[in-house]
């Protein structure tokens, strides 16, 4: 994130290195009615997030536990990330998410997450952090550090204060946005949107799923349930051995695995972007039985190709989905929200095919959108523009 350019009233920051420090720290936030959460860490040559640094901030303390330091127990941190009465506040916060749910192999409860606060309190579409910390501690933010080595040690007092920044600006935020909320009436919008980064699966997809990314171009089930196999293999491959999936091997070999089916180390190293070496390696014989997976499967468990999927379901009238985006951007307006909040794109499209188990028309969205959007579907509502005001009527 970033760290404040001016001086705060807040408290120095403390270097925790030792078990000890972790297991006092954690005790005394777990007591805390809230706790600001950041890390750092470290990712381009490995699959998993290295961890090097977690910055916490309390009532009174704001404090930077050194995950690199050796031996150091992390386990009362894992504590405090369970704690149920402690509200966790983070920015943004899949990724540390991710990384805890890794360390811990359990997700934080009770997060709370200010990007999204603040797209349902009106800050606008994935609002940046240097942009919230503007415009509600008035405070700029100095981005020197945002890409440091944070593995490398000792840390500089600069970069101290720069991850301690993050969590000091976050309690002032954390404030400002929950008592705007409450005002507002939307703190139950946020839990809502929020509930889902509960979900263990958002995190650890079906490796089996993950071929669908690699947007194929082809409506052959046959290659299709080949890239299926190989595509889950390359991400075990890349968890097992921790390697960035693309180093294991790029995207586009790896279609060109999956079309051209080789079935042994020859056949394989003629891929392009595919080594002789890694032809007769174990990783290349795993590809290979993956490959032969794919090949085996059942015609009736070939997956089905996406741009056919897409095809076959009726493409709503470019006039009625223009109408829908207008209703969306005027409600949203209105309300303060971010649209990709409330719709997305192919939420707006299924709407206007008739589609109904969608998650806007369920809760507030629908309250805000989603029920009078139906009612223009059905002709029941008019659109027009009076006084330079989109205005929406019941029809006569």
């Amino acid at each position: 994130m970033a760290a404040m350019s001016k001086k705060s009233d807040f408290p120095a920051p403390v270097l925790i290195t030792t078990s000890a420090g972790v297991a006092s720290l954690c005790e005394k936030l777990r007591r805390e009615p809230f706790v600001t959460v950041d890390t750092e860490f470290v990712r381009e040559k490995t699959y998993w997030p290295r961890l090097c640094l977690v910055q916490l901030g309390g009532m009174e303390d704001v404090a930077l536990i050194d995950a690199c330091a050796p031996g150091i127990d992390l386990s009362p941190l894992a504590a405090l990330l369970a704690e149920p009465d402690c509200v966790k506040v983070f920015h943004a916060a899949r990724q540390d998410l991710e990384i805890f749910l890794h360390l811990f192999d359990t997700l934080p409860v009770n997060v709370f997450d200010t990007q999204v606060a603040a797209m349902v309190a009106g800050f606008g579409e994935q609002v940046g952090y240097d942009s919230l910390v503007s415009a509600m501690t008035g405070q700029a933010i100095d981005k020197s550090h945002r890409f440091s080595d944070w593995a490398a040690r000792p840390l500089s007092k600069a970069q101290i204060a720069y991850a301690s920044a993050d969590v000091t600006h976050l309690r002032v935020i954390y404030g400002k946005l929950t008592r705007q909320l409450e005002e507002q009436g939307r703190l139950s919008w946020v839990k809502d949107e929020l509930a889902a980064l509960g979900e263990v699966s958002l995190f650890r997809p079906d490796p089996r799923g993950l071929w669908v990314k690699l947007k194929p171009r082809t409506n052959n089930r046959k290659v299709l349930a080949v890239l299926r196999e190989v595509a889950a293999w390359r991400e075990e491959a890349a968890q097992q051995e921790d390697m960035p999936r693309q180093r294991i091997i790029r995207d586009e070999s790896l279609m060109e695995v999956a079309v051209a089916r080789p079935h042994d180390a020859g056949s394989l190293a003629r891929i392009r972007g595919v080594t002789g070496d890694f032809s007769r390696s174990e990783l290349g014989r795993g590809l290979l039985a993956a490959v032969q997976r794919g090949e085996q499967c059942p015609e009736n468990e070939r997956p089905e190709p996406p741009a056919r999927r897409r095809m076959e379901r009726p493409k709503a009238p470019s006039g009625v989905l223009a109408l829908l985006k207008v209703l969306l951007t005027a409600r949203s307006e209105e309300g303060r929200v971010a649209a990709r909040l409330v719709a997305s794109s192919d939420e707006l499209e299924r709407l206007a095919q008739g589609e109904t188990d969608l998650p806007v028309l369920r809760g507030w969205r629908a309250e805000l959108f989603g029920q009078e959007a139906q009612a223009l579907l059905r002709g029941e509502k008019v659109l027009f523009v009076s006084g330079g005001q989109l205005q929406v009527v019941d029809r006569s």
